[in-house]
């Protein structure tokens, strides 16, 4: 999808105000998945991609170049909109401008940066700080101006403070956040129903809700959520965390001396799936054409 394209695109469904229900990937065939199944935008997880492009944790490891040459391919996938993980921006406000360029350029509808203390880590972990409140808002202002000077992108402004300083300084952020510009908020890890309803009541603009299982967060449904006011509830581990499941099932089975045959998709679907059939039908196009 074109970069204009998919920030239009991601914008006329926010202006739906209809809660948009976000699977997450992790590569390129995971996105094709998201959207085969009907959904309207995903979200490009630095901690799924981290793990499924170098195995290793979402401690700040994986580097700018390694993102946004996966989110390439990801956005290059789909037709949905694409949200793209860019942790802190990978250093100073200038390195922040570049992110959000290099990310529009990738074709994201929107980068997510946050006010994490890198290197950052999972929001769902322990152990992680956020910069004071100058440094955060220096580095939404550079996502912010990187847009308003061309690139055709929205701002996701995530903060990661009600972990360190609670709810009340989280809820701050995110509101001087959206005064400076940013078009999306993101409070990371809430950890009671009550903290979820004061930030979609207190936060002002397009809001996202973050539904980690297993995390600090109440897993809520959707309805639940749409009722308090949030516009977008985010899956970061589900694709993921079902995939290696599956994995590791099978190469139980296969380990045993069996064949998990049942747990497969045919070789008909898969094929679809990955493209060969509009592969075969394109280069028959061609074959068909009287050069002489």
């Amino acid at each position: 999808m074109l970069r204009a394209v998919a920030k239009d695109a991601l914008a006329h469904l926010l202006a739906k105000h209809e809660l948009l229900v976000m699977p997450c990937c992790f590569d390129a065939l995971s996105a094709r998945l998201i959207e085969l199944a009907g959904f309207r935008l995903t979200f490009m997880s630095g901690f799924a991609v981290s793990a499924s492009r170098l195995a290793q944790p979402d401690t700040g490891l994986i580097s700018y170049g390694e993102m946004v040459d996966a989110g390439r391919d990801i956005c290059s996938a789909v037709s949905i909109p694409v949200i793209g993980d860019a942790d802190t921006g990978y250093g100073n406000s200038m390195n922040v401008k570049r992110t959000v360029q290099g990310y529009a350029s990738a074709g994201f509808a929107s980068v997510m940066i946050e006010d994490q203390l890198a290197p950052k880590r999972c929001g769902h972990t322990r152990g992680k700080e956020v910069v004071p409140m100058n440094a955060a808002l220096e580095r939404i202002r550079a996502a912010v101006d990187a847009r308003d000077e061309g690139a055709d992108v929205l701002i996701l402004a995530r903060t990661d403070a009600a972990y360190t300083h609670g709810i009340a300084e989280a809820i701050d952020r995110a509101c001087r956040f959206h005064e400076l510009g940013a078009d999306i908020t993101f409070v990371e890890a809430p950890r009671t129903e009550a903290d979820l309803e004061r930030v979609a009541r207190e936060v002002p603009g397009f809001k996202m809700a973050n539904m980690l299982e297993g995390g600090d967060t109440p897993l809520l449904k959707p309805s639940v959520l749409q009722e308090m006011g949030f516009h977008i509830a985010a899956y970061p581990l589900t694709l993921l965390s079902t995939a290696v499941k599956a994995m590791q099932s099978a190469l139980r089975r296969m380990a045993e001396g069996e064949h998990p045959n049942d747990a497969l998709i045919s070789f008909e679907a898969l094929r679809e799936v990955v493209g060969f059939d509009a592969y075969e039908r394109e280069a028959a196009r061609y074959r068909e054409i009287d050069l002489s």
